[in-house]
C-alpha cells in the first residue's frame, strides 16, 4: 500500500469532514467544563478532529446537529442494537415514568420476573440478577466467584473485553507471561497479583495457567470482539469447559457484544454451559441495564453461606441496579425487539454486509479479511484473520483505519469508531447494507485504483 497516498487521503476526509461540521466543531470547542471536552472519554476515539454532535436518532438513522443523517452501523457500540428509540422501549418508558410514575424505588417490579424467566429461556441459566452496566455484571460476578471458590485470581484471555474491570486489564507480553494492558489507568495494584492470562485459541496455555490452582474463574467472551472478532477453533470452547471443570475453576460467558450471535448469544447458538453468564448493553433498548446469571447450583450455594452479605454491603449490588425503568426497558426489548425473529433477519443482513465486503476486498486483491458474528460484521487489515487477541492487535493500523470512516462518514455511514465493526439492528435495509458496499468500494479505488 501507498502510505503517501493514504495520508494524503486522510488529510483530504480530515478538513472535508471538517468543513461539512461547523457547528459539531463549535460545540466541541466550546466543552471547557468536560474532561476531555467530550461526557465520556471514549467519544474522542472518533476519527477526525472532533466527533459529530447527536441531534437525533431514530431506528438505523442517526442526524448530528449540523443537519447530515448517517446510516448507523456503530448502534451506540452495541448498546443500540435494538435501534434506536425503538416504539416498544420508548412506550414502556413513558408508560413506567410519566404514566405509572417511579423510576426507582427500592421496590422490586413483576416485570423483573418476566425478564428473569426469559433470559433463562435464552441463556440457559436458572437465577438472575440486575446491573445498570455489564461492567457492574462482570464485577459482581467476579466477587461471587471469589467467595465460593475461595481462590483470588481470575483469568481472562489476551485482548479480551469486559468494560473497566480491573482484573481484565491484562494481556499476554512478548515473554509469554501476563503484563498489564498498555495504557491502564490508576491500577490499584500489579494486574497480575489478582489475574492471569491465556491466548485465545489455546488450549495448552490455559491449562498452563490453570494449573497454578488459584483460579476463582476464567471470565471470557465466547469469541473475541473489541479487538476485532476473533472466532473459536473446532474444540476450544468445549476444551476450555473440561479444563475449568477439571481444575474446579468457574466459568463466565461474557456475552455483552456477543449476544449479535443471536436471541441466546454464542451460549445457547453453540450449546455452551457456562456457570455463570454476564450481559449488558444491547439488553435495556438502549436504556442502561446489565444482567448477570448464575447456575441453579451455584446460586443455591451462595445462597446458603452466613457469612456472605448478600443484601447489604457485601460489595454485591447498587442503588439504581434492578430499577423500575430499566428493567421495564429490557422487558418491552426482548419481548418486542430483540426477538428470535428478528435476529433471523439481522443475521441475513449481516451475511450480505459481509459478502459485500469480501467482495469488495477481492476485487482491489487486498490482504485483508472479514469475520462475522450473526448480526455483527467486521473486516480486518490481516488474511488468514488473526486467530488470538495479539494477534489482532498487531493487525491494527490507525491511519488505514481513520480514513475508512472518515471516507464513509463523509457519504453518511458510521461505523463503530474502535474498530470496523457494522452491527445490523431490526430497522436496518438491505438498501443501508448496499449503500455501504457502493461507499466501501469508492474508498478502495480511490486508496489501490
Amino acid at each position: 500500500m501507498d502510505r503517501a497516498r493514504l495520508r494524503q487521503l486522510l488529510a483530504r476526509e480530515s478538513a472535508e469532514a471538517e468543513r461539512r461540521n461547523p457547528r459539531s466543531r463549535a460545540a466541541y470547542e466550546r466543552a471547557d467544563h468536560l474532561f476531555g471536552r467530550v461526557p465520556m472519554t471514549w467519544m474522542n476515539k472518533n476519527a477526525g478532529a472532533f466527533p459529530r454532535y447527536l441531534a437525533a436518532a431514530r431506528g438505523a438513522r442517526v442526524t448530528d446537529i449540523d443537519g447530515h443523517e448517517y446510516i448507523d452501523f456503530c448502534l451506540g457500540d452495541t448498546g443500540a442494537m435494538a435501534g434506536h428509540s425503538p416504539d416498544a422501549v420508548t412506550a414502556a418508558v413513558h408508560r413506567r415514568f410519566a404514566d405509572l410514575g417511579g423510576a426507582t424505588a427500592m421496590l422490586p417490579t413483576e416485570d423483573a420476573e418476566w425478564v428473569g424467566a426469559e433470559l433463562t429461556r435464552r441463556f440457559g441459566l436458572a437465577r438472575w440478577s440486575f446491573s445498570l452496566t455489564a461492567t457492574d455484571a462482570n464485577r459482581w460476578a467476579i466477587r461471587l466467584a471469589r467467595a465460593v471458590t475461595g481462590r483470588p485470581k481470575i483469568l481472562v484471555n489476551s485482548y479480551s473485553y469486559h468494560g473497566s474491570v480491573d482484573e481484565s486489564l491484562i494481556v499476554v507480553g512478548p515473554d509469554g507471561h501476563g503484563t498489564a494492558r498498555s495504557g491502564n489507568v490508576g491500577a490499584p495494584c500489579d494486574v497480575t497479583l489478582t489475574s492471569r492470562v491465556a491466548e485465545f485459541n489455546d488450549l495448552e496455555g490455559l491449562e498452563r495457567e490453570l494449573a497454578h490452582g488459584d483460579v476463582a474463574a476464567v471470565l471470557m467472551e465466547p469469541a473475541l470482539t473489541n479487538i476485532g472478532i476473533v472466532l473459536p477453533e473446532p474444540g476450544y470452547l468445549a476444551g476450555v469447559r473440561e479444563l475449568t471443570t477439571r481444575f474446579g475453576t468457574l466459568l463466565i460467558n461474557d456475552e455483552t457484544h456477543t449476544f449479535s450471535a443471536g436471541p441466546g448469544g454464542c451460549t445457547a447458538a453453540w450449546a455452551l454451559e457456562p456457570d455463570m453468564l454476564t450481559i449488558g448493553k444491547a439488553i435495556g433498548g438502549g436504556v442502561p441495564a446489565g444482567a448477570y446469571g448464575l447456575s441453579a447450583e451455584l446460586a443455591e450455594r451462595l445462597l446458603a453461606r452466613e457469612d456472605l452479605d448478600l443484601v447489604d454491603m457485601g460489595g454485591v449490588g447498587g442503588t439504581l441496579a434492578g430499577n423500575a425503568l430499566s428493567v421495564a426497558a429490557t422487558r418491552a426489548t426482548l419481548e418486542d425487539v430483540l426477538t428470535d425473529e428478528a435476529f433471523a433477519g439481522m443475521d441475513e443482513l449481516s451475511k450480505r454486509f459481509e459478502a459485500g465486503v469480501r467482495t469488495g476486498i477481492e476485487r482491489w486483491d487486498l490482504p485483508w479479511s472479514v469475520s462475522r458474528l450473526g448480526a455483527r460484521t467486521e473486516y480486518r487489515f490481516a488474511d488468514p484473520a488473526p486467530r488470538t487477541g495479539t494477534e489482532s492487535a498487531e493487525a491494527s493500523d490507525t491511519e488505514l483505519e481513520d480514513y475508512l470512516h472518515l471516507y464513509l462518514a463523509n457519504r453518511g455511514v458510521l461505523l463503530t469508531p474502535f474498530h470496523n465493526m457494522a452491527l445490523m439492528c431490526p430497522a436496518t435495509t438491505d438498501k443501508d447494507v448496499d449503500t455501504h458496499t457502493e461507499v466501501f468500494d469508492a474508498a478502495l479505488s480511490e486508496l489501490v485504483g
